[in-house]
C-alpha cells in the first residue's frame, strides 16, 4: 500500500508540474506578450505607445524618446522600423470609409462622429516606403476577448482617433523639406558665387597732346626768332 501511494503522489506532483509548466509557457507566449516583448527588441526599450491587432498578430509601437515607430506581423517574427520622418500620416477607416485622416503637408481631417454602430474600426499607418507603403490593424470587428481589444465600436474609434493624433504631431515636429527651387528672392548659387567684372570708366584716358599744342609751341619758337 506505500508503494502506491507513493506512485500515486508521483504521479500527482508530476502533473502539478506538468500544469505549472503548460500554464507558464501559455503565458510567456500569449499574443500580446509576445508582440510586446518583439516590440521592445525592435526599439531598444519599451514602446511608449502601442495598439495591436491580435486577430492577424499584428501590432505597432511608438518611441517618443529616440523618434521610430515599429510595426510587427506573424506574430513579431516580422517587422519594421521607421523613423519619424519616414511617416507620410494615417487614416482611420469605419465601415470601409475614412473617417479621419493626419497626411504630411495637408490639414488634419477631423473626426466629428463616434460611429457607435460601427461593424469594423480600421487603423491604416502610410509610410514614405516603396516595399511597404501601408499598414493596417483592425481595431474592432473580430470577436475577442482579449482586455487589450477594444469592446465596443465607440473605444475602438477614441482609440484610433488617439493614434492620429500621435502621428499629426510627429508630422508637425518634422522639419519641412527644403523646396529644391530658388525662390524669387533668392539669387541662384552659381550666379551669387559669380566673381563681378571690375568697373571700367566710361571715358578713355588719352596720355597724348592734341596736336593744337604743338602748334602753338611752334609758332611761339618763329616769334621768338624774329
Amino acid at each position: 500500500m506505500d508503494h502506491v501511494a507513493r506512485t500515486l503522489l508521483y504521479f500527482l506532483f508530476a502533473g502539478i508540474a506538468l500544469t505549472l509548466i503548460a500554464s507558464g509557457l501559455m503565458w510567456w507566449f500569449e499574443a500580446t506578450r509576445r508582440l510586446q516583448r518583439a516590440l521592445t527588441t525592435s526599439l531598444g526599450k519599451p514602446a511608449d505607445a502601442i495598439v495591436y491587432d491580435l486577430s492577424s498578430t499584428k501590432a505597432a509601437g511608438l518611441d517618443f524618446t529616440a523618434g521610430d515607430l515599429a510595426i510587427l506581423w506573424n506574430s513579431g517574427t516580422a517587422g519594421l522600423v521607421y523613423a519619424f520622418d519616414e511617416i507620410e500620416g494615417a487614416e482611420l477607416i469605419v465601415d470601409e470609409r475614412v473617417v479621419a485622416r493626419a497626411q504630411r503637408g495637408e490639414p488634419r481631417r477631423v473626426l466629428n462622429e463616434t460611429h457607435a454602430n460601427a461593424s469594423r474600426v480600421t487603423l491604416r499607418l502610410m509610410f514614405d516606403d516603396v516595399e511597404t507603403p501601408e499598414f493596417e490593424l483592425n481595431l474592432f470587428g473580430d470577436v475577442s476577448h482579449n482586455p487589450v481589444h477594444a469592446k465596443t465600436a465607440a473605444e475602438a474609434v477614441r482609440l484610433g482617433r488617439k493614434w492620429l493624433s500621435h502621428i499629426d504631431a510627429v508630422i508637425k515636429r518634422m522639419p519641412a523639406a527644403p523646396s529644391p527651387y530658388p525662390t524669387e528672392d533668392t539669387e541662384p548659387a552659381a550666379v551669387a558665387q559669380r566673381p563681378k567684372a571690375a568697373k571700367t570708366s566710361a571715358k578713355p584716358v588719352i596720355n597724348d597732346r592734341p596736336p593744337w599744342d604743338d602748334d602753338v609751341e611752334n609758332d611761339t619758337d618763329d616769334d621768338e626768332k624774329h
